[in-house]
């Protein structure tokens, strides 16, 4: 009997502990946030979080969230990214790759929240839209989707400099 109860305890023990690694490995930190502005108009807030802050984005487990505080439609979401994907990639096939990705934006009202998640470990990126998850994309390269934000040729070289301190 306390062999049994020995090795429910370890297990507990060694379970807790894979867990715990697991829950700090997915904690994310803010590092930074500023105004998204089109044009002279701010019709919004994005917000960067990353594992750790003071590291490169490339490699992490990463987070953006867009906080809306304008009415933009889903066209305008798509343009603009398949743009800037192209700004910052140049081979068409590595663009391609995030298609799945861009097709699932939707139109957005004020206060309206987009979520963009990586998870480094399954390379794996995932968009919700209000905390409703819109869909993934698991690929080696679904990483390079935050150039956009964060690549040589972002968004906005301001929004850039105030995500990643």
């Amino acid at each position: 009997m306390g062999t049994a109860f020995q090795k429910v305890a370890i297990t507990t023990v060694l379970l807790i502990g894979n867990f715990s690694s697991w829950a700090h490995a997915q904690t994310l930190n803010k590092c930074g946030n500023g105004p998204l502005m089109v044009g002279q108009k701010q019709v919004g807030v994005a917000s960067y979080f990353a594992q750790n802050c003071n590291q490169p984005w490339q490699g992490q487990n990463m987070q953006m969230e867009f906080s809306y505080t304008q009415n933009i439609p889903e066209w305008a979401f798509k343009r603009a990214a398949r743009h800037l994907l192209q700004r910052n990639i140049k081979d068409q096939k590595i663009q391609a790759v995030f298609n799945p990705i861009t097709d699932l934006y939707r139109p957005v009202r004020s206060g309206d929240l987009y979520r963009l998640k990586y998870n480094h470990a399954t390379q794996s990126l995932s968009l919700s839209l209000n905390q409703q998850n819109l869909g993934q994309l698991q690929h080696p390269l679904a990483q390079q989707y935050f150039n956009i934000w964060l690549g040589p040729q972002p968004f906005s070289v301001k929004l850039k400099q105030q995500l990643i301190k």
